[in-house]
C-alpha cells in the first residue's frame, strides 16, 4: 500500500516514486466543491468619507469635459449661448401679448342684453335690435376695428389659413355646459314621388384650439361705423314683416320646435330630415330683424340639441343650401363659433355623396353612416343640385382650412363645364353619377332641376372676386341661350317671360321658380355687366308680378302658361288646376329686393307690400304660422295645404324686410352674396 507524505502546503501527496493515484483517490476522494458565490467588491479610499455631496461629481464632469476635443467643445458651447438667445426672445415675445391682453375683455364676456352674442369676428351687422325700442333706447354694441377693402369685407383672404383642420372641432360637451347665448372669443387668433324645394314632382384662439378664421382687421371699418351710427328703428313696413315673422315663430314654436317644419292647421309637424330645419333656416333672419329673445332660444336648440349623428339621409342639395349655409352665414353675422363648429361637422358628414365614379355626386347621403346613394327612381343627380353647392363648400374651405370641400365642389363645376350635350350654354336637366354625362338631352329650362345652375355661376364669379373668368363666360353664354331659344313676349300685355324648349319645340310654360333671374340679372348688372341685362331684368320683373297681381289672391301659382295668340278673357296666363298651387317661395320678392338695391324704384317696394298683404289674407294660420294653399284662383276658399316651407321665414320674409329697407349698406351687395335659399356669405376680398 503506497504511503502519503504530507507536502510542504499540508496537503498529502503521492510518493516521489510516482506510484497511481488511484489508490489514493480511492482511500481519499476530493472535497465536493465549494457552492459558487457572487462578491460584490467595494473599495473605499483610505482618509475619505462619502457625504453626498456633489464636489467628486463636479470634478468627475470638468475631467470628462477637459478629455472633449476643442471642436466638440466648440459646438457645445454654441448650442447653450442658442437656447439662451431663444429664450430670451421668446420671454420678450411673451410679455408682449401678456401686455397686449390686460386691457382686453374676457372670453366670457357678454354683450350688452344678449348675453353671449360678442362675436369672435366682428359682424358687419349689429347685434339685433329691438323691433318696437324707441331711439333714445337703442344701443348699438361696439364693434372691434376693421380695415375695410374698397370691395368685400375686410382681410377675406381667397386662401384659408394654413392651420390644423382638427383644431376647429371642440368638445360638444363644453358647449352643453355653457350657458344659453355664450360665445368663444378668441382674441388672439390669427386674423375669419321626389321633393324640389318645397315641391313634389314625379320621378335630390381662446381657451380651447384656435380656428383657421380670417385675419382680424386692425383699422375701423367704414361700413360698420356708419351701420353702428345710423341703426335705427325698422320703418312700418319693416315692422309688418317682423310681426308677420313673429307669428309664423309663434306657430314653430309652440307646435313644432325643434322639428323640421310646421303643420300650422293641425297645429303639429312634419320631418324631412329631423334636423330642425325651420329652425336653422330662420337664424340669420331672426339676426337681421332684429328679434334677439327668438335668435337667443334657438342658439340654445343648437348648441344643446342639433347632433347630426343620426342615422338620417338627407338631400346635398338641400341640406347644403338650408342647413350648411345656414350655419356659415349666421357665424358670419354673429360671430359665435358654434356655428362654424356645426357647419364644418355637417360638411365633414356630407362628403361621402362625393364619392362616385365620376365625381359628380350622389343626390344624397347618410349622415350617420357615410352612404351616398342615388333616389330611388334613377341613378341620376340633377344638375341644379350638383351645381348650387359650391358658394357653401367652399366659403366652409375657407373658414377652416380644408381644401377637401372646395376641391370636391369645383371639380364639378369644372366637369360640367367641359360636358357635350349644351345648347348655346343651357344644359340638360340631369347627370349621371357613374358616366358623368349629360341625360335627358334636348330638353332645357329654367325652372326645377336647372334653375340654380345659373345663378351660381354669376354668383361665384362674384365670391371669388370676380377672377374666375370662366364663369363669367359661361354665364354669358348662358344669358346669350335664354335670349336665343327660351325667351318670348305673351298676348295681350306683351309680357317678357321665360319658356321651356324640348327638342326643338318651345313651350310656353314657365314656373315660379324661372322668377330668379330678374334678380340675377340685376345683381349682374350691379357688378358691373351688360345694362341691356338689366332692361330684360326689368321685363321679366313685369312678367313676374303680373303672375301674382292677374290672380285672384295676389298670390302666384306655381306654373303658368302664357297666351302666344290674343286670349278671350285679356289675361296673358292661364293655369291648369294641378298647377293653381302657391308654395309662400320667395323668388318674386327676392328678384323686387335686387331690382330696388340697383335702380331705387320705389314700384318695386310696394308690389311687394302687396305681396305680403296678400300672403296675411289668405295664408296666414290664426293659431300661428302660414300654409301653402291649394287654389290662388279662389280668395273664398283658397284650401290650405296645411305646410309651412322653412323657406317662408329663411327667404320670404328675409327678402321683404331688406326690400323695405332704404339703407344699402344692410347686407350691401359689394359685401355680401346671398346662396340660393337666401344665407349671405361674404365675398372675398381681392387678394
Amino acid at each position: 500500500m503506497a504511503a502519503l507524505y504530507p507536502s510542504d502546503s499540508g496537503f498529502l501527496t503521492p510518493p516521489a516514486n510516482g506510484s497511481s493515484r488511484a489508490g489514493a483517490v480511492a482511500m481519499y476522494p476530493p472535497p465536493p466543491p465549494a457552492p459558487h458565490r457572487d462578491f460584490i467588491s467595494v473599495t473605499l479610499s483610505l482618509g475619505e468619507s462619502y457625504d453626498n455631496s456633489k464636489s467628486r461629481r463636479r470634478r468627475s464632469c470638468w475631467r470628462k469635459w477637459k478629455q472633449l476635443s476643442r471642436l466638440q467643445q466648440n459646438m457645445v458651447i454654441f448650442l447653450l449661448a442658442f437656447l439662451i438667445v431663444c429664450g430670451f426672445l421668446s420671454y420678450i415675445h411673451m410679455a408682449d401679448q401678456w401686455k397686449a391682453l390686460s386691457g382686453k375683455p374676457t372670453e366670457e364676456q357678454k354683450m350688452p342684453e344678449v348675453p353671449g352674442l360678442k362675436p369672435a369676428n366682428p359682424p358687419v351687422l349689429p347685434a339685433p335690435q329691438k323691433a318696437d325700442a324707441s331711439p333714445a333706447s337703442s344701443k348699438v354694441l361696439p364693434q372691434r376695428p376693421r380695415k375695410h377693402f374698397r370691395r368685400g369685407p375686410p382681410h377675406l383672404q381667397i386662401r384659408a389659413p394654413n392651420t390644423d383642420s382638427k383644431a376647429g372641432m371642440q368638445d360638444e360637451a363644453k358647449e352643453q355646459a355653457a350657458a344659453p347665448g355664450d360665445v368663444l372669443q378668441d382674441e388672439n387668433t390669427q386674423r375669419t314621388v321626389i321633393s324640389w324645394r318645397g315641391a313634389v314632382i314625379e320621378p335630390e384662439q381662446g381657451t380651447g384650439l384656435p380656428l383657421r378664421r380670417e385675419e382680424a382687421p386692425t383699422k375701423p371699418s367704414l361700413l360698420v361705423t356708419r351701420m353702428q351710427k345710423e341703426a335705427g328703428l325698422p320703418n312700418e313696413r319693416q315692422k309688418g314683416v317682423i310681426e308677420a315673422f313673429r307669428h309664423a315663430w309663434k306657430g314653430y314654436r309652440q307646435f313644432a320646435w325643434g322639428h323640421d317644419e310646421l303643420r300650422p292647421v293641425s297645429r303639429s309637424f312634419s320631418e324631412w330630415f329631423g334636423l330642425g330645419l325651420t329652425l336653422i333656416d330662420a337664424l340669420d333672419t331672426m339676426w337681421i330683424l332684429g328679434l334677439k329673445q327668438e335668435f337667443r332660444e334657438a342658439r340654445t336648440w343648437v348648441s344643446e340639441k342639433l347632433d347630426f349623428k343620426k342615422d338620417v339621409d338627407v338631400n346635398l342639395f338641400e341640406s347644403t343650401i338650408r342647413i350648411l349655409g345656414g350655419l356659415l352665414s349666421t357665424y358670419h353675422l354673429s360671430g359665435d363659433r358654434l356655428f362654424l363648429r356645426k357647419a364644418e361637422d355637417f360638411g365633414n358628414r356630407l362628403m361621402p355623396a362625393f364619392m362616385t365614379p365620376s365625381k359628380i355626386p350622389y343626390s344624397d347621403v347618410n349622415i350617420g353612416t357615410g352612404v351616398a346613394h342615388p333616389p330611388q327612381w334613377t341613378s341620376d343627380s340633377t344638375v341644379s343640385e350638383v351645381t348650387s353647392i359650391q358658394l357653401e363648400f367652399r366659403e366652409l374651405s375657407r373658414l377652416t382650412g380644408v381644401r377637401k370641400f372646395q376641391e370636391a365642389a369645383e371639380e364639378v363645376t369644372r366637369h360640367v363645364h367641359n360636358l357635350s350635350g349644351k345648347k348655346d350654354g343651357l344644359v340638360p336637366m340631369f347627370i349621371n353619377t357613374h358616366s358623368g354625362s349629360f341625360t335627358h338631352l334636348g330638353v332645357f329650362t329654367l325652372g326645377a332641376r336647372a334653375d340654380s345652375y345659373y345663378e351660381y355661376l354669376l354668383k361665384q364669379w362674384i365670391q371669388g372676386g370676380k377672377k374666375e373668368t370662366q364663369l363669367l363666360e359661361d354665364y354669358l353664354a348662358a344669358i346669350e341661350g335664354i335670349k336665343t331659344h327660351l325667351m318670348r313676349r305673351s298676348e295681350p300685355r306683351k309680357l317678357t317671360f321665360i319658356g321651356e324648349l324640348a327638342h326643338g319645340r318651345f313651350n310656353a310654360k314657365m314656373d315660379h321658380l324661372v322668377c330668379f333671374l330678374p334678380g340675377t340679372l340685376a345683381l349682374g348688372v350691379h357688378h358691373g355687366l351688360s345694362a341691356d341685362h338689366m332692361e330684360l331684368a326689368q321685363a321679366l320683373m313685369e312678367t313676374c308680378y303680373q303672375m301674382n297681381r292677374q290672380m285672384e289672391t295676389g298670390l302666384s301659382p306655381e306654373i303658368v302658361h302664357f297666351n302666344l295668340y290674343p286670349p278671350a278673357d285679356d289675361l296673358d296666363v292661364k293655369v291648369k288646376p294641378a298647377d293653381r298651387h302657391n308654395l309662400l317661395r320667395p323668388e318674386t320678392v327676392e328678384s323686387l329686393f335686387y331690382l330696388y338695391r340697383t335702380t331705387g324704384d320705389r314700384k318695386y317696394q310696394d308690389w311687394g307690400w302687396e305681396i305680403l298683404q296678400s300672403f296675411n289674407k289668405y295664408t296666414r294660420v290664426p293659431s300661428g304660422g302660414y300654409s301653402s294653399i291649394n287654389n290662388v284662383q279662389s280668395p273664398n276658399k283658397p284650401e290650405p295645404r296645411d305646410k309651412m316651407e322653412s323657406f317662408f321665414l329663411g327667404e320670404t320674409l328675409k327678402y321683404l324686410y331688406l326690400l323695405f329697407s332704404d339703407d344699402p349698406n344692410l347686407l350691401s351687395l359689394d359685401t355680401y352674396v346671398f346662396n340660393t335659399e337666401a344665407h349671405p356669405l361674404p365675398i372675398w376680398a381681392p387678394a
